[in-house]
């Protein structure tokens, strides 16, 4: 797996093996939840000691429809208070299982179907491939399969934007697709925002309306809130992070946020990512997952109809041959259902999902053979840590003892950290060693714009350039030359991702530009490759 997708994307890819390791206690599946619990229990505190400088887990068990284990460990932020099990986390993309839920409760309702198209819904729904705009359907919106690349449009919205829903919705007709239709999966965040407005405009009420009062309220998640900008930062696990040198994801351990909405507000992309919960209130929506819909006083928040539909898979996310010595965990097919992963895992069937947002990480997944289910929530952006967690106690659940998932997550780590090292190494030689640029930098000066992002803007300061994104504060700096007609920016925000910006000329002239991220690590969601500029 490349370095770059052991950051947020791997949060959605299958489960790896590791090497085999003796036993370490845990031979059969436990048969009772109090057993269960105190082995998860003892797992968690042994991931943390190995990754000393993690601020803090928490973590939901449910096992026969009964929460066997909601606890946190750590501190709200380094040198803080001590969570508890009533603790706020950002979980991110774990809410695009809420968002399929809700609009599975309205085609039980009759006022949405599936395989409808888009159009019925919304009638201006468009794409940048006008001949898809007709046959894109509801079940499409949520599979990760119209052909937008991985993280398409997020820069509508990550890092922190001031976009209204409504503008980011507007944008979607000019997002490119670079892929053929439901043939390839590429995680696509930007479909969930439509899958919302879907919502609203079937039901009448806004998404986090209809997902307080008809999901959240129902089932007594009242410590859940749909969009972080109302949590309580004396109630919540603060953001943490490493923000180099040399790069981001290295260096000191640190807090990187004052409150978790000031690194993560998604209020306009809600239905994509907006959750912020405790392990409490999560376990009652795993409860509620593996009893098919069924609530514990005989109603049901969906039929068994449309929450067996939400597990079938509709397009292949990879393949391979299968288990092997060195990587039994390692799937047949992981495939992307319907706002949740679905893939095999030990010859058993895992239905999971991941989340990342910046400074924190979570996870959930359920072992519907073994009616029990669990997630993890952590304040830092350490994907080792929650790899070991994630597949370490869907072991411990599973009876199984084979591996050491958290040697091999350490291991992991000091190898994609010696990459990670020597790719900036590369970066900064490559520039020491770069051509100067063709013209005088005052001349790559003006406002740059793309179809669906809008302006960006370089400013000639004294003796230096300063690039600024329109729509998203966080996005400002200096930019300095690189190689050639090639610059890159040094953002004054440590937390996001320089740029490199390689401009066009014509006739001596600067006219067009395009951007990839100078990092190999950069989350995918910071798609400036997908940013067309042209001089305006």
């Amino acid at each position: 797996m490349s370095i770059r997708l052991t950051r947020r994307a791997a949060l959605i890819s299958s489960v790896a093996g590791a090497a085999v390791l003796p036993s370490r206690g845990w031979a059969r599946a436990a048969n009772d939840s109090a057993t269960l619990a105190d082995q998860v229990d003892a797992y968690v505190k042994r991931v943390m000691a190995a990754f000393p400088d993690q601020p803090a887990v928490s973590v939901a068990l449910v096992k026969d429809g009964e929460a066997a284990l909601t606890r946190g460990y750590g501190v709200r932020a380094i040198g803080g208070a001590a969570v508890d099990e009533h603790t706020l986390f950002a979980i991110a993309s774990n809410t695009k299982a809420v968002t399929c839920a809700a609009l599975a409760m309205l085609i039980d309702e009759g006022k949405v179907a599936w395989d409808e198209p888009v159009r019925t819904y919304l009638p201006g729904f468009s794409l940048s491939k006008p001949e898809l705009n007709a046959m894109v359907t509801v079940r499409d919106l949520v599979s990760h399969r119209i052909g937008f690349g991985l993280g398409a449009g997020d820069l509508l919205f990550w890092p922190n934007s001031d976009r209204t829903r409504a503008e980011i919705m507007a944008a979607v007709p000019h997002v490119p697709i670079e892929d053929s239709f439901r043939t390839t999966y590429h995680y696509c965040n930007l479909m969930f925002v439509v899958a919302g407005e879907v919502v609203a405009a079937a039901s009448g009420m806004a998404w986090e309306d209809f997902v307080q009062t008809r999901i959240l309220d129902r089932l007594g998640m009242s410590e859940t809130l749909p969009l972080m900008t109302a949590a309580d930062p004396a109630k919540s696990a603060l953001p943490h992070g490493r923000l180099g040198p040399p790069l981001r994801y290295q260096g000191e351990m640190q807090t990187i946020g004052r409150s978790i909405q000031e690194v993560w507000n998604w209020s306009s992309a809600g239905a994509a990512g907006g959750f912020v919960t405790t392990p409490v209130d999560w376990a009652k929506w795993i409860a509620v997952q593996l009893a098919r819909g069924a609530l514990p006083d005989g109603t049901r928040l969906y039929s068994e109809a449309r929450a067996n539909e939400m597990w079938r898979p509709n397009i292949i996310i990879s393949s391979s041959a299968g288990p092997t010595e060195t990587l039994p965990g390692r799937a047949i097919a992981s495939t992307y259902a319907t706002g949740w992963q679905v893939q095999d895992y030990r010859g058993e069937r895992m239905i999971t999902h991941g989340g990342g947002a910046p400074g924190y990480v979570s996870g959930t997944v359920l072992i519907p053979g073994r009616n029990a289910g669990f997630s993890y929530f952590t304040n830092a952006e350490e994907s080792f840590l929650t790899r070991a967690l994630r597949s370490g106690i869907t072991d411990i659940v599973m009876g199984k003892a084979d591996f050491d998932w958290v040697a091999d997550g350490v291991r992991l780590r000091a190898e994609g950290d010696a990459r990670s090292v020597a790719a900036a190494a590369e970066i900064d030689a490559r520039q020491a060693a770069g051509a100067p640029p063709s013209l005088p930098l005052a001349a790559y000066a003006g406002t740059w714009r793309d179809p669906w992002y809008g302006d960006i803007t370089i400013e000639a300061r004294d003796v230096v350039l300063w690039l600024t994104f329109s729509r998203t504060p966080a996005l400002q700096g200096p930019l300095e030359p690189y190689d050639g007609d090639t610059l890159r920016t040094r953002f004054t925000d440590r937390r996001e991702e320089d740029v490199f910006i390689t401009f066009t000329l014509e006739n001596g002239r600067p006219v067009s530009a395009t951007m990839k991220a100078v990092s190999p690590d950069a989350d995918f969601s910071y798609d400036y490759q997908d940013l067309r500029l042209t001089r305006v």
